[in-house]
């Protein structure tokens, strides 16, 4: 009896099991990959061995390797809106993967493309486009390409109304085009935040811009052509400065 009441007395503490999320498991992912990465070009040695610790130094050279950049860049990534779903009732409404179909003899072939932005807040930002038979391929291609059309920015304090000295907008009066599209970004004060379209607040979000005036003109509907303009027009304000976006 004494046994059987000691028994009780204890409590067994059992460890909290927890869902992992998407998210997590995609890092947990590119982590191991990052682990057991063998590079293959000259630039990869030269950063897998630590002798190049700053992203700024290899812009001006072509990156081959999407590992080189997680590496030297911690970024955060996020999708563009570039397609639309279809249906009687929830037809036109923007999603991620824009679908197309291909015809053959063995009937409709689907693909999918999608487009992704990464950045690190703080003056650098890429887009990407990947297309695949599936949304997954897809995604993955996107990521890779955007990692390597990584660029770095020039921000500023460029209003005549703001005084203050952070870089939170854009040094000047930028603008870029793609297709009949042309973004045109302005410096705004401190606290006016993004006067711009949703898809192009993510890429300027990224970018590390916080505050900035805008105007679009052309089929601005197009979101692909939309986020190339506005990446064309970031890339305006380096000054003329020796970038691998710039070639």
């Amino acid at each position: 009896m004494a046994e059987e009441e000691i028994t009780k007395d204890i409590e067994i503490e059992r460890p909290e099991w927890k869902r992992k999320t998407r998210e997590e498991m995609a890092e947990e992912a590119n982590q191991r990959a990052l682990d057991s990465w063998v590079p293959k070009t000259a630039l990869g040695k030269k950063v897998r061995e630590g002798k190049v610790k700053n992203i700024d130094e290899v812009l001006d050279q072509v990156i081959l390797e999407e590992q080189i950049v997680d590496l030297l860049l911690p970024t955060e990534s996020d999708l563009l809106l570039i397609g639309q779903s279809k249906g009687k009732f929830g037809g036109g409404k923007r999603r991620a993967w824009k679908q197309t179909q291909k015809k053959t003899i063995d009937g409709n072939v689907p693909s999918f493309t999608c487009g992704l932005i990464v950045g690190d807040k703080n003056g650098h930002v890429g887009v990407g486009f990947g297309k695949a038979k599936e949304t997954l391929p897809a995604r993955e291609k996107a990521l890779r390409k955007a990692k390597l059309n990584v660029i770095k920015i020039t921000r500023g304090c460029a209003s005549f109304d703001c005084l203050c000295s952070e870089p939170h907008t854009v040094p000047f009066i930028v603008e870029g085009k793609c297709g009949s599209v042309i973004v045109r970004l302005m410096p705004a004060p401190q606290g006016t935040g993004l006067v711009i379209g949703d898809e192009c607040k993510k890429i300027l979000k990224l970018a590390g811009i916080k505050d900035v005036y805008s105007k679009t003109f052309g089929q601005t509907r197009s979101t692909m052509n939309l986020a190339i303009a506005c990446i064309e027009a970031l890339k305006k304000t380096n000054f003329g400065g020796k970038n691998k976006a710039q070639k």
